[in-house]
């Protein structure tokens, strides 16, 4: 009797239906992998919170079974969770110098992590974890040290693109292994799993070395103070606008947390390379004319805290916009954050800046393959699955279609979403039971104390208000000894609001008194009554509805 071969399964638990918070579980047997930790950012019905990351409650379930992670590159939506992740389970880290380099910087912030074991791989090189054996191959991205993982498993082998681009001419030289994608071809690729996120431009991503071209250009003609916004983990970009402000005789002064530490890291590590000279600190700008300073800061999705725009409203205690600023925009508004991008943009053109952003000039290329450059991935792996991965759901199923006028069969397509299980056998694929998965929420130091209820009451509070009404009653008889006093928040001024508040004091008392006439000595029914019977006065009399907290105080 011949044994029954087991199939490989992929479980994604991020980056699908979404942009960020990519992370996909592969496992063989009782061998699990985990590729990239990332997070993403809350949308805006999570109130009050800082980010979200993966539901890892599988993992922490198979506890036993997950050889590490493994990482494709150090942008934030592929390492960001790793900290929290890693407070809740130890496993080994994996993944190119710089990438390590990120997570361990970020890893020294969060102190109840502790020892982690990290492991650097370079491109071209092979691990071994469990039943897996995972070949690094080098790609281009928007960050150095980009590579997609080729996984070799007892089923066949599984290339996970990771975020990439073709790049002929990269600014650091390492150019994706075109060779290796197609020498894999040839020798059978079960699956490719591929990065979709530019899925719906035609042609091709421009190479990054066009943009210093545009900076050259730009800095030449600058007569006052030059601020870039850029992503602080587009390492490249950074070098560039620092090799167009010394080609241009400019000092440069970073802003922002993310900003400094990543170009720390950067230098330490050899990935960014300048004179020291060339530096100076935020602080000293007033030392230096106008004609001889570039700034770079974060804020290019137009974060409410970061540098950028705190500048364009003026809270920025170094940087303050004035008439003859020019600011550039070196980066395109994630899905979502244009309202906000916006919105700093006219900030910006109100102090008098000259504002410079991608639909005005080229200062900004993607770190993603466009048509043509997924058509060539899928060309020379000639896989026999393939599942679309980071994306939306738009974003995914376009890719489906590619892959389609590409030669794959339908039915060896699986476009799936988070918590999924898809299981591969070289005579084909089906699905399984999910697993759980879904966000988890990031507020303060707190990791997933904050769910569906609390955020609804956020909500609540945000668009009605609160009222707290306070009453003392006598313990034995029941009697009210004072109030009621009423506090309003977010709902009315009181003092300019004396009928609605004199009204609702009446209509207190006149519940009290009924519930205390049929014998009610049950607080928590007693303030049922109060919230319910006021909510209803209110409404009929301003039509909100504020969150309403009654407090009883036994004397």
């Amino acid at each position: 009797m011949t044994k029954k071969v087991s199939g490989l399964k992929i479980i994604p638990l991020g980056g699908l239906n979404e942009i960020g918070k990519n992370m996909t579980v592969y496992q063989y047997e009782d061998d699990m992998i985990v590729v990239d930790c990332g997070m993403t950012f809350p949308d805006d019905e999570m109130l009050g919170i800082d980010i979200v990351i993966p539901d890892i409650t599988f993992l922490k379930k198979n506890a036993d079974k997950v050889r590490g992670i493994v990482y494709t590159h150090g942008h934030e939506d592929h390492i960001g969770a790793t900290p929290y992740v890693l407070s809740q389970l130890k496993m080994p880290l994996y993944g190119t110098k710089l990438t390590l380099g990120l997570i361990e910087h970020k890893l020294k912030e969060h102190k109840n992590v502790g020892a982690v074991q990290t492991t650097v791989v370079k491109a071209g090189q092979t691990i071994k974890l469990g039943a897996f054996e995972i070949e690094f191959i080098a790609v281009g991205h928007s960050i150095p040290d980009s590579v997609s993982l080729c996984i070799s498993t007892p089923v066949g082998k599984v290339i996970h693109t990771g975020d990439f681009k073709v790049d002929y001419s990269p600014i650091d030289g390492q150019r994706i292994d075109l060779n290796r994608f197609a020498e894999l071809g040839n020798e059978g690729v079960l699956a490719l799993l591929a990065d979709s996120t530019n899925v719906e431009r035609k042609g091709y991503t421009m190479s990054e070395s066009s943009v210093g071209e545009t900076f050259d250009e730009l800095f030449h003609h600058a007569q006052g103070r030059i601020i870039v916004a850029s992503f602080a983990s587009n390492i490249h970009r950074v070098q560039q606008i620092i090799n167009a402000a010394v080609l241009n005789n400019r000092k440069v002064a970073l802003v922002g947390r993310s900003m400094v530490n990543v170009s720390e890291v950067a230098l330490t590590l050899g990935y960014l390379k300048y004179d020291e000279n060339v530096m100076i600190d935020i602080r000293d700008l007033d030392r230096y004319p106008d004609n001889e300073i570039v700034v770079i800061t974060t804020g290019s999705q137009g974060e409410p805290m970061a540098g950028l725009s705190r500048m364009a409203s003026g809270e920025h205690k170094n940087v303050v916009i004035r008439s003859g600023d020019m600011v550039v925009f070196s980066s395109t508004p994630i899905p979502g954050n244009e309202k906000s991008v916006t919105r700093i943009i006219n900030l910006l053109y109100e102090r008098g800046a000259k504002v410079i952003y991608d639909s005005l000039a080229d200062v900004h290329v993607s770190g993603h393959a466009c048509q043509e450059e997924l058509k060539l991935m899928h060309a020379l792996t000639k896989p026999k699955f393939f599942v679309p991965l980071h994306g939306e759901y738009t974003h995914l199923r376009k890719h489906a279609e590619l892959a389609e006028q590409m030669g794959l069969n339908q039915s060896n397509i699986f476009i799936m979403k988070t918590g999924e299980v898809l299981e591969l056998h070289p005579t084909g694929g089906k699905m399984l039971k999910n697993v759980p998965s879904g966000n988890v929420l990031i507020d303060g130091l707190g990791i997933g104390d904050v769910g569906n209820i609390v955020l609804r009451d956020r909500k609540h509070l945000a668009e009605d208000g609160l009222m707290v009404v306070v009453i003392a009653l006598n313990k034995e008889t029941g009697q009210i000894v004072s109030g009621p006093d009423i506090i309003s928040r977010g709902f009315v001024y009181v003092r300019e609001s004396e009928e609605l508040m004199n009204g609702a004091k009446e209509k207190i008392n006149s519940i009290v008194k009924r519930c205390l006439a049929n014998n009610v000595r049950d607080w928590s029914g007693l303030k049922s009554s109060i919230r319910d019977g006021l909510k209803e006065h209110l409404y009929v009399s301003t039509k909100r509805s504020p969150m309403i907290l009654p407090i009883i105080i036994e004397v």
